[in-house]
């Protein structure tokens, strides 16, 4: 049975029960003069003005981040980064996103004199939050010897240290909320980060003895520095692409305590910044934050920033920055004209234009290693607004109404009623990554697999009501009559159990209010419209297992290494990492997706199924091409469901063999160099100096290298005579028959990832298995036995539906109903 709010304020009050009872590290409780603390004058101008009352304040001290802003916890994929080089640890045959040591400090900023509450060498120390109460502290802390963050909370004066959550996972950034729960962000979402090689934490809620975990976010990256708004909503930083640029959106977002009403705070229309630790400035309606630039700055630095929601989510003059540099971080208002802020020389004071003073640092010897973070004052604070729950944990699903589609930003070309239906996807995680970019999955595209989740209909008034799947990041393609892309979705939303949420239209203004659902809204008039799909469609499209069979049934009697009409190949046939059919897609401006990129909203038919010119040649015109609507059915899906080259994760960081530079440069140089080297600027890497071939730069991931028949390459048959069974495409004849000594070397590099390819499989091929990394923590999540053998095949389709399945939300039992 649920338990009330009341009740849970009175044991948020209380002290927690421990889980366990570890035994404090090393630790001096005594108040010692701090050496490094001075009373300079506007710390003392705060103290007799916005911060009377404030005496005392904590803050952690540890390792900082060298990675990203979101690398301080768990482990690596791989070693490809070699994180080594960024002090983080080695061990259990993974590198550690973490540095070793950390301190929590308690310093009275009138005295002068310090007290460490938490001392441990080889631990980690980080967020701390006072109680509502400014008796206890809410911390995260990695014992030494241990890899896993989790929730502890100490006395004020550091007695009664009790652990709080447990488990294989890593709990941190926590905050406590005023009903007596805790939310906080952690990694037993168990996924890894679409673009790198490290771990997610997302959004989770607890009750203030560490019980009743639930999640409450679906993200496929990372919620970061949750924290409570007057008003009772958890305010956090998001950072989400759905076939977007994966290094500018990570925006404000907020929502109630028990997860519901997920919706943008500031940001996500104007990308670059990565907006984290915001806070609210008392007396007011804004918010500090952090405004790291960019793809964001390790440990956060940014610029102090202060953010005005009122104007809207989109107004970019909303936000000022007070600071000059961005080497900010942790900012904690106590108005518009004054804030306690971290930097990495020690604590500061600032006001509201951005002048600072330091008044607290480490000693020399600490700075070699240490920084301090998270200032936090020690003092009472008053309950914010209890929100009541809105979550119904008996059921599975929630309920979506669309008030108008037509209403909405771009939305003014679409005629009314000519949207039929809504195209339902999700965005599936990853258990595992390996690089920093999309490949193998598209080729400068998107980072995720969709699941295809079915189909709901558009009334004719532009609206619809359907009940969507829980916990899942879900979003959208608008559909015509012919079931062609209208518009495309590029975020996602997330219904908790039993939650009805609506919106007014197709991307509409965030600052419209969603009007109450009318009963003469034809959706409403009706049971909401459930989930249809095809049994013989996938849930997961790959492209060799569902598209390749209709390019070889309706295409390449045409478009093959001998034919080549139009100077196309559409064979199935493998490249170093791709098919020189899925090559040829992507490159030969096949496919209109217009993703990865800082933008989003575009104009009606711009992207996806109907802007992609692969679909007007599959629609009976072209040729012999006529293909069956089921065919027609699969390929305008495949294109909707971002255009991908694989259908499981299993093919990350394996099944990619290039091609060895193992020809005589000297000899290919003399021979080519006149025609194909090319020099000019780059933007990033400046002065290059390369080989064009076909308009593109010479690459060993291009279809000129087919590895499935390596004499059958583009690269050795373009410059063969046709004499010797060439295709004779240069300029002038150079390689006038197969022994030519520069033909052979270029071959037998060939032919070698040909034998690599062979022997290693891809995810495509019979016996293919996956990487020691993919396997690892499909063990470490449950869906490989540990004792699989060394050659025993793995389903990887099968064990990644096991894994994605998971995250549905399984209902309680009845009474734990939220109410």
């Amino acid at each position: 049975m649920r338990i009330s709010c009341l009740s849970l304020v009175l044991v948020a009050l209380l002290a927690a029960v421990s889980l366990a009872e570890p035994s404090l590290p090393s630790q001096d409780l005594e108040w010692k003069p701090a050496s490094g603390f001075q009373q300079t004058p506007m710390l003392k101008r705060f103290l007799d003005g916005p911060m009377k009352g404030v005496d005392e304040i904590v803050f952690a001290v540890r390792v900082p981040g060298r990675d990203h802003w979101y690398v301080t916890f768990g482990n690596y994929s791989d070693h490809s980064q070699n994180p080594k080089d960024r002090g983080f640890k080695f061990e259990d045959g993974v590198y550690w996103g973490y540095g070793e040591g950390g301190k929590l400090c308690r310093l009275n900023l009138r005295t002068g004199k310090m007290q460490v509450l938490v001392d441990d060498p080889t631990g980690g120390v980080r967020d701390p939050q006072v109680h509502y109460s400014g008796k206890k502290i809410l911390f995260s802390y990695r014992p030494g010897g241990t890899h896993t963050f989790h929730l502890y909370e100490i006395g004020i004066d550091g007695k009664n240290l009790v652990q709080l959550t447990d488990g294989p996972d890593d709990d941190l950034e926590p905050t406590y909320c005023p009903d007596g729960s805790i939310v906080f962000c952690s990694s037993r979402c168990r996924r890894f980060v679409n673009c790198w090689y490290t771990r997610v934490a997302v959004l989770y809620r607890c009750d203030a003895d560490g019980g009743n975990i639930r999640c409450l976010s679906s993200n496929n990256d990372h919620d970061n520095t949750p924290w409570v708004l007057p008003d009772g909503r958890i305010l956090y930083m998001r950072w989400e692409y759905v076939d977007r640029s994966q290094v500018h959106f990570h925006h404000l977002w907020s929502m109630n305590p028990d997860g519901t009403g997920q919706t943008v705070y500031y940001g996500n229309m104007h990308g670059g910044i990565a907006m984290l630790d915001a806070k609210p400035i008392p007396g007011t309606k804004k918010v500090v934050a952090s405004f790291s630039p960019g793809h964001g700055r390790p440990e956060h630095l940014g610029h102090v920033a202060i953010v005005d929601p009122r104007p809207g989510p989109d107004n970019q003059e909303s936000a000022r920055q007070i600071t000059k540099r961005p080497e900010w971080k942790d900012p904690w208002a106590f108005s518009e004209e004054c804030f306690l802020v971290a930097r990495r020389d020690g604590l500061h004071v600032m006001d509201g234009e951005g002048n600072f003073e330091l008044f607290y640092k480490l000693s020399d010897e600490e700075r070699q290693k240490w920084e301090c973070n998270e200032p936090r004052p020690v003092t009472y604070r008053p309950l914010e607004r209890v929100i009541p729950e809105r979550t119904q944990l008996t059921k599975s699903t929630g309920r979506l109404v669309l008030e108008n589609i037509y209403r909405g930003r771009k939305m003014a070309s679409v005629k009314p009623g000519s949207i039929k239906k809504l195209l339902v996807l999700k965005q599936v995680p990853k258990p595992i990554n390996h690089s920093g970019g999309m490949e193998p999955l598209t080729i400068g595209g998107s980072f995720t697999l969709a699941q295809i989740l079915g189909t709901v209909p558009v009334e004719e008034d532009g609206s619809a009501y359907m009940e969507l799947p829980a916990l899942q990041s879900i979003f959208f393609v608008a559909l015509d009559e012919k079931d062609m892309a209208v518009k495309r979705m590029h975020s996602f939303l997330t219904l908790e159990p039993g939650e009805t949420l609506s919106c007014v239209g197709c991307h509409e203004q965030r600052n419209e209010a969603p009007h109450e659902p009318r009963a003469d809204m034809l959706a409403m008039q009706r049971l909401p419209s459930q989930l249809k799909k095809s049994a013989d469609i996938p849930d997961v499209m790959d492209f060799a297992r569902d598209i390749q069979p209709i390019l070889d049934r309706h295409c390449v009697e045409c478009h093959n290494a001998d034919r080549r009409e139009g100077g196309v190949e559409l064979i199935g046939d493998k490249t170093p990492m791709y098919t020189i059919s899925y090559w040829t897609m992507q490159t030969r401006g096949l496919v209109a997706d217009g993703r990865n990129r800082d933008a989003s909203n575009y104009e009606p038919y711009k992207i996806g199924s109907s802007a992609s010119r692969l679909m007007k040649l599959v629609d009976g015109t072209h040729y012999d091409a006529k293909l069956s609507d089921h065919e027609k059915a699969l390929v305008r899906l495949w294109l909707d469901t971002s255009a991908t080259y694989p259908g499981t994760y299993a093919s990350l960081g394996c099944g990619t063999y290039p091609i060895a530079a193992t020809t005589p440069a000297g000899l290919f140089k003399e021979r080519c160099a006149k025609c194909h080297f090319h020099e000019y600027e780059d933007r990033r890497r400046g002065h290059v100096k390369t080989y064009r071939f076909g308009g593109r730069n010479l690459t060993w991931r291009a279809p000129w290298f087919n590895l499935s028949h390596p004499e059958k390459s583009l690269f050795v048959r373009a410059p063969l005579a046709k004499e010797a069974g060439g295709l004779q495409l240069c300029k002038e004849v150079v390689f006038k028959d197969r022994k030519d000594p520069l033909y052979r070397g270029i071959l037998g590099a060939i032919e070698d990832g040909h034998k690599r390819l062979m022997e290693g499989k891809r995810f495509d091929m019979a016996d293919f298995r996956p990487n020691e990394h993919y396997i690892r923590e499909m063990q470490r999540f449950g869906f490989i036995p540990k004792d699989l053998g060394p050659t025993e095949p793995v389903d990887v389709y099968a064990v990644d539906k096991a894994y994605w399945d998971s995250f549905y939300f399984e209902p309680q039992l009845s009474g734990a109903d939220g109410s």
